[in-house]
């Protein structure tokens, strides 16, 4: 039986990042799809908890999440 990959806690890190003037605030990577749970954020008014595809990051943050 394959083994499930445990979720890996990104909040300590504080990692974020602006796209079309949202600021999406990394919160949970999940290797076992390869997605990111992120909170949206404009200015300071939360928006909703958000999932995107690991592909989406930019490179500079995908360098430090490291999924292996």
């Amino acid at each position: 039986m394959a083994k499930k990959k445990k979720s890996i806690e990104l909040t300590q890190q504080k990692l974020s990042f602006v796209d079309k003037g949202i600021t999406y605030k990394l919160i949970r990577f999940k290797p076992e799809n390869m997605t990111v749970d992120v909170i949206r954020y404009e200015g300071e008014r939360k928006l909703d908890n958000y999932n995107i595809p690991f592909a989406h990051l930019p490179r500079e943050l995908k360098r430090k999440v490291k999924p292996t």
